[in-house]
């Protein structure tokens, strides 16, 4: 069983991410940790805590990371979330109770302690894990591997050059990649192609139950939204990507490359630059994910709204 740490900023896809680690026999969620980024980081915690309580899970600890990244004023993405972060789902009042100590310290004191390694999920911006990091180094040799949700070869979202996550923050990204622990870098690339299409939604709407009745709506609102800025058919479910994977490696392939990141062009900021071409002869620091199994991505969505409908 992999241990994981789940660091997000929900967010619709956060959401399926969430509930998807939740219900896989296969991994151990042993803690969410918050950031801004979808939302405020007010928002994004208290979205953590109305996901668990909808899914009744009342043992998963929830901590809160960073309101703004390390050296740069936050920026949110409103027009594809909502102004709450999870629009066009109607969630419960959370009843789930946080820990309250930061979740960089969280990070920090469960890696030293951990007998055995824990995988670090980050679907948000990096600034929580940058700076846990920074703050103790000794955590990379507990560090299995960074499974995150970000960056592309070629894609962009958020400016011509680069994606949210990594734009949002890109100096705490520039801290990760150069890290020297194991990346998988799921990027755009292949979540803009990790589609729920509006006929899946509508399959998902009939299932009619305690979980999938929240669900359906909520993307619908998420495919609206991308139909709208992006002409996509459908809500791309880039974060539950990532957990996806870690129960299944073979839905992803996997490429190694030298990744850096661009944090001072006037253009360029956010941009992960992936050395296709092995131009500058580094050693490759990402496996970045070129492709992806659609079926295999989508069979376990269905089967965790299912499972989630019948607990």
């Amino acid at each position: 069983m992999k241990k994981i740490i789940l660091d997000c900023d929900p967010g619709h896809d956060d959401m399926i991410a969430i509930m998807l680690a939740y219900v896989q026999k296969e991994l151990d969620l042993i803690g969410i940790t918050t950031v801004a980024g979808n939302q405020t980081g007010e928002k994004t915690f208290y979205n953590a805590l109305k996901i668990l309580t909808l899914i009744n899970a009342k043992d998963v600890v929830v901590l809160r990371g960073f309101d703004k990244p390390i050296l740069r004023e936050l920026i949110m993405a409103p027009k594809i979330h909502g102004i709450s972060g999870l629009d066009g789902a109607n969630l419960p009042k959370p009843e789930v109770e946080p820990l309250n100590i930061h979740a960089v310290d969280f990070i920090i004191e469960t890696l030293l302690k951990s007998t055995e390694k824990i995988y670090l999920v980050p679907t948000g911006p990096l600034t929580n894990i940058a700076v846990s990091i920074i703050k103790e180094p000794k955590i990379k040799e507990k560090i299995e591997k960074i499974v995150l949700m970000g960056g592309a070869i070629f894609d962009s979202n958020i400016t011509p050059a680069a994606e949210f996550n990594i734009f949002v923050d890109p100096e705490a990204a520039k801290i990760v990649f150069n890290s020297g622990v194991p990346i998988v870098m799921v990027g755009l690339d292949v979540t803009n192609k990790a589609l729920l299409t509006f006929d899946d939604i509508k399959q998902i709407e009939k299932m009619n139950g305690k979980i999938s009745s929240v669900v359906g709506p909520l993307l619908r609102f998420f495919a609206n939204a991308n139909k709208e800025f992006f002409g996509f058919n459908g809500a791309p479910i880039h974060d539950a990507l990532t957990i996806a994977y870690l129960v299944d490696e073979t839905v992803l392939t996997l490429k190694d490359y030298f990744v850096d990141v661009e944090t001072l062009g006037e253009l360029t900021r956010g941009r992960t630059v992936v050395d296709i071409y092995n131009v500058l002869k580094r050693k490759p620091n990402i496996s970045v994910a070129v492709d992806h199994d659609n079926r295999k991505f989508k069979n376990m969505i269905f089967d965790m709204i299912y499972r989630l409908d019948n607990m």
